[in-house]
Order: C-alpha cells, then structure tokens, then sequence
C-alpha cells in the first residue's frame, strides 16, 4: 500500500468518525428538547405522544381539586380556545392560582390528561409567560387584567 493510500485511509476513518460522533450528539439533543404547545395544539393532536413538552396557558376558574390527605391536584389549562386536563403531584408554586398563566412540563396520557412532573408560575403579577400571552393574543382571549402586557 503507497503511503498516499494510507493516508486516504486514515483521512476516511477520521471523517466516519466525526460523522458517527455528530449523529449520536444530535440525536441525544433532539431527545432532550422540550417544546412548548398550546392546549389548542395538543387537543389537536399535534403534541408528540411518549415525550415530555411544555403547556401552558390560564388556570381555568373553579377547575382546581385537591385531593385530600395528598399533594395530587387536578386542574384545566386553556388558551381561550381549548382546555386540557392537568394532573399534578407536588408542591405548587406560591403564586399559582385560578386565572393565572403557568407553564407545566411533562406528558399526556392516554386518557387525555396531561401529567405534570412540574408546574412554574408567574413570577410577579405584571408577567406573564410570553408563549402563554403569544397565544392568547392570536386567540383573542387575553384577560382584561393582562390587555396592555408587553413583553
């Protein structure tokens, strides 16, 4: 074998070796990636099924259930358009409450319901979570404490 060749050879596995390190970094990327979906979306069906996303949207008035002798609380998110389900076991954000935007991460179930491993709430009472105001503005359901919210 001529010392070009050789090198020809070295210089391909270099490459395939890049190549296979570059696939497994994406790929190990794509499975971390928490998108966000409005409830209209993931009554849509367009929320992947067996992955953890990010949902957000207004607490629904009258919706919160606690159950007794237990940190589950049950509770419905909408954007003005479409509500889903919630399902939660855990300690809730101090400022978490009916009316409010929030933003859950976890998965739906195949019941339907969206099971939260965590719930984050607003910070103050002028934020809100931008995707959350994103989508109430192009449903037109944002709340009339929230009309002049600017991000």
């Amino acid at each position: 074998m001529t010392p070009r060749r050789k090198r020809m050879w070295v210089v391909g596995l270099i490459l395939l070796g890049v190549s296979v390190a570059a696939f497994f970094a994406l790929t190990a990327f794509q499975k971390n990636l928490l998108y966000f979906f409005t409830p209209t979306q993931v009554a849509a069906g367009e929320a992947p099924q067996g992955y953890p996303f990010r949902v957000g949207g207004l607490v629904v008035q009258g919706s919160v259930q606690r159950e007794p002798n237990s940190l589950a609380v049950h509770f419905s998110v909408t954007d003005g358009t479409s509500t889903i389900p919630v399902s939660y076991s855990g300690i809730l954000p101090d400022l978490f409450r009916e009316g409010q935007g929030i933003i859950s991460i976890g998965k739906m179930n195949n019941q339907g319901v969206f099971e939260a491993s965590e719930v984050l709430a607003k910070h103050d009472e002028n934020y809100m979570p931008p995707e959350v105001a994103d989508s109430l503005k192009q449903n037109g359901k944002m709340p009339t404490s929230y009309k002049d919210y600017q991000r």
